[in-house]
């Protein structure tokens, strides 16, 4: 008897369902993926738009905008120049936990998932329209990413097997007849889930390449042309830096701070790229003679140069945000005689290309100080985190209230018209620095041996200068008198040095304190206050430990 080989094919794969943990897991990544899509989108259509309408930096510079004093002083205090770095990782982790939420909660008839990405989507529009400069526009990166998104977590949850068995269902009660699920089904899922995830992620990665290329390449061009700035030939230059301004010693703060060490403090979660060429002034407002100033007219006027000391007002008692440097730029009192000033102006409103805004009092702009529009910092341009290509400087006055970076707007008007961005927030509105010492050696709980011990350190009151420094051991010693370094300018730190006699009796912990006497004759407070509105007062104490 001839048997002939069965040509009937096999029959379908029966599907099955995964384990439970493997499911969640895999409606999670859903999720997570389809956010990133929204965002990788976003990014690559805000490049069209304005870098900063991104839906990540529009989210990341309004939770700026909005976070609480003290969640703002936190994140300094903790995270000192890293707090940016530190957002973005909060900001993403956040991201990360709604998304994996809304792809645990997404279904075929119930699109709970989809209503979560639209209600961040709509966080993001508002985000985006509220930034300063920001046009209709700005909602489009948003509002595109979130539709592609939408559309990928529904696509990739068609594919996971609960989808899958509500639609057997759904077609069983038409009549149809729903099918026993096997393994061979789960193997399927397993491809397409594996191109599904695939694909959506590779989309997330060309669309934020394809965003950060063209980002980049405008970058990369301002890098390019800071690269081959030109700085000013100055005639009125600063003094020579004469013997005994720095003392050198070892562990103390330099007179000059180099660039690298430079603190950077503001608001700008992406450090703008603006050209020479794109970077115009508009001056308008209480004036006689509005105009616009572009790079060229600029640099036909007169530059100086000048050693100032710039101050944070978020700086501590004893804290580091501080920082002395040469800067080469162009006088602002001179600019501004000739605009024919309304006498009653009195705040100089002043905006940053990202939106920031800082109030200036008139009268420290025209009162003889060397404030300037600077476009070199230590001998070399402007860096980008400090506002290249200009960025005002301006001796005796804490940086919120005068140091816009990347200045693009002058308004003048009068504080009780204006508010700029801390104004609005409580911070003091005109904000002159406040006396400061600081210990820099020894270092708070350093152990120190008998013997002659150099305290020193670093003082300031810019724009009044420091007269004298005083030091002592323990919370009711007597006061000893520091030696000063040579005086560079009233614009400038001071450093100081006390040398203590350490005996064996004196084993045990000591404490530090150290207070400083501006040249107006007023000695440093001791009563501590906080950094906001208006600057922190108070001396600084250390603990050391003596070796007996």
């Amino acid at each position: 008897m001839t048997t002939t080989p069965d040509s009937t094919p096999p029959p379908d794969p029966v599907p099955t369902r995964l384990p439970r943990a493997g499911l969640l897991a895999a409606r999670a990544a859903t999720g997570i993926v389809s956010a990133g899509i929204v965002l990788g989108v976003g990014e690559l259509v805000s490049v069209a738009v304005a870098p900063n309408s991104s839906p990540f930096f529009a989210v990341g510079a309004t939770t700026v905008d909005r976070a609480p004093e003290w969640a703002r002083e936190f994140a300094i205090d903790t995270f000192s120049t890293n707090d940016k770095p530190a957002l973005f990782a909060g900001i993403a982790i956040v991201i990360a936990v709604l998304a994996a939420v809304s792809g645990l909660a997404e279904r075929q008839r119930r699109p709970v998932g989809s209503a979560m990405l639209l209600a961040a989507g709509a966080v993001g529009v508002y985000a985006a329209l509220e930034r300063p400069t920001a046009t209709a526009a700005w909602a489009a990166p948003t509002v595109i990413g979130v539709a592609a998104g939408i559309v990928a977590l529904r696509l990739m949850q068609r594919t996971l097997p609960a989808a899958r068995a509500d639609r057997a269902r759904a077609g069983a009660s038409d009549g149809e007849q729903a099918r026993p699920q096997g393994a061979g089904e789960r193997q399927g899922f397993s491809r397409r889930r594996f191109f599904a995830v695939s694909g959506g992620a590779a989309a997330v990665a060309a669309a934020a390449w394809a965003g950060g290329r063209a980002l980049g390449a405008h970058l990369r061009d301002v890098i390019a042309e800071r690269a081959r700035f030109r700085i000013p030939f100055v005639t009125d230059r600063a003094a020579p830096i004469a013997p005994g301004t720095d003392l050198d010693v070892p562990g103390s703060t330099s007179f000059v701070t180099p660039n690298p060490r430079f603190y950077r403090i503001d608001t700008a979660l992406q450090v703008p790229a603006l050209s020479t060429e794109e970077w115009q002034l508009r001056i308008h407002g209480m004036v006689g003679r509005e105009r616009t100033l572009d790079w060229d007219a600029l640099t036909r006027r007169t530059p100086i140069e000048r050693i100032i000391t710039l101050t944070c007002v978020s700086n501590e008692v004893g804290g580091s945000l501080a920082g002395n440097a040469t800067w080469i730029g162009y006088p602002i009192g001179d600019l501004i005689a000739e605009l024919d000033v309304d006498p009653d102006a009195d705040m100089l409103l002043s905006t940053s290309v990202d939106g920031f805004t800082v109030g200036t009092p008139v009268s420290a702009l025209t009162d003889g100080r060397d404030a300037m529009l600077a476009v070199a910092m230590n001998g070399e341009p402007l860096p980008l985190e400090h506002g290249y290509p200009v960025r005002q400087v301006v001796p005796g006055l804490y940086g919120f209230v005068s140091a816009t970076k990347w200045v693009v707007d002058w308004e003048f008007t009068r504080f009780d018209r204006a508010q700029a961005y801390w104004t609005r927030r409580g911070w003091g509105a005109e904000a002159p620095i406040k006396t400061a010492s600081r210990i820099d050696v020894p270092s708070a709980f350093a152990t120190v041996t008998p013997g002659r011990v150099r305290v020193a350190g670093t003082a300031w009151a810019q724009h009044r200068g420091i007269a004298a420094v005083e030091v002592r051991v323990g919370q009711s010693g007597p006061w000893n008198r520091a030696t000063l370094a040579r005086e560079y300018s009233v614009d400038t730190w001071r450093q100081w040095f006390w040398d203590w006699d350490v005996t064996a009796a004196d084993a045990g912990s000591a404490t530090l304190q150290v207070r400083a006497t501006d040249k107006d004759g007023v000695v440093q407070t001791p009563e501590r206050t906080p950094p906001i509105p208006g600057g922190a007062t108070g001396w600084q104490s250390i603990v050391v430990t003596v070796q007996g």
